[in-house]
């Protein structure tokens, strides 16, 4: 009867270490993901008060509030 405790037991702390590398990668891709919605979000921003400033417009800080 030990040996089916302890293979229980075992089989338990398998399946709470996969639970934790489950949860691990799911963390990562949220951070990921955030991330790369901040960088498209600035990259977007510096875009359009660059093009505004390749027109030769002076005023390109009405187009850089707009952006955001």
């Amino acid at each position: 009867m030990t040996g089916l405790r302890r293979r229980h037991s075992e089989d338990a702390i398998e399946a709470a270490n996969r639970q934790t590398a489950s949860l691990a990668g799911l963390a990562v891709t949220l951070l990921l993901l955030v991330m790369s919605v901040f960088l498209i979000r600035q990259l977007s921003h510096a875009t359009k008060v660059e093009d505004c400033l390749l027109a030769g417009r002076s005023n390109c800080d009405i187009v850089a509030i707009r952006a955001r």
